[in-house]
């Protein structure tokens, strides 16, 4: 699949950001190619397309299907497995910040409440850094609570909220910076 100057830029450029975020380049750009592409693709024909290894195409493919946001197309006639990305850019959001929150958000709050409850038993040595990781807890919960409650929400709801959120600024009080 020879991709235009546009598409090219798009896969290194989705590549680059997808180091940025924690995430291999590789599957970044492989996620970026088949989002862009009209067509589920096969693994030698990803790896052709980005000048990538076979092996580093199939590592990728099946970090994006842990993920949710690469599924498996079978094509008539091919015995080949095809695969095909999400295609609604809100969906893509919402699996990804559900995934990052369920891998990295989570486990810091079950450890924060851990460390808070074995600094509450401690007594006054640890005051200090208890108050520290109360604070952080206290951050944590509620943000969590409201992420939660944010992506539950139906897709059309969150496309509202963004065409009114400079105007929420005006309603709450807070005027314009």
């Amino acid at each position: 699949m020879p991709l235009t100057s546009v598409e090219q830029r798009f896969v290194l450029h989705w590549g680059e950001m997808g180091t940025r975020w924690g995430i291999n380049r590789t599957v970044a750009q492989v996620h970026a190619l088949l989002y862009i592409s009209p067509r589920p693709l096969h693994a030698e024909e990803i790896a052709t397309t980005l000048s990538v290894a076979r092996s580093n195409v199939s590592t990728s493919l099946r970090e994006l299907q842990s993920w949710g946001i690469v599924h498996v197309i079978h094509v008539l006639g091919d015995r080949r497995d095809h695969f095909e990305s999400l295609k609604d850019v809100w969906e893509i959001f919402r699996i990804v910040a559900e995934q990052r929150k369920r891998r990295e958000i989570d486990p810091t709050l079950r450890i924060l409440q851990e460390c808070v409850g074995e600094l509450e038993k401690a007594g006054t040595d640890a005051k200090y850094t208890r108050e520290r990781l109360q604070e952080m807890l206290g951050f944590l919960t509620p943000t969590t609570g409201l992420f939660e409650e944010l992506i539950q929400l139906p897709t059309a709801t969150l496309k509202g909220i963004t065409r009114i959120r400079g105007k929420l600024r005006s309603v709450i009080g807070m005027g314009k910076k």
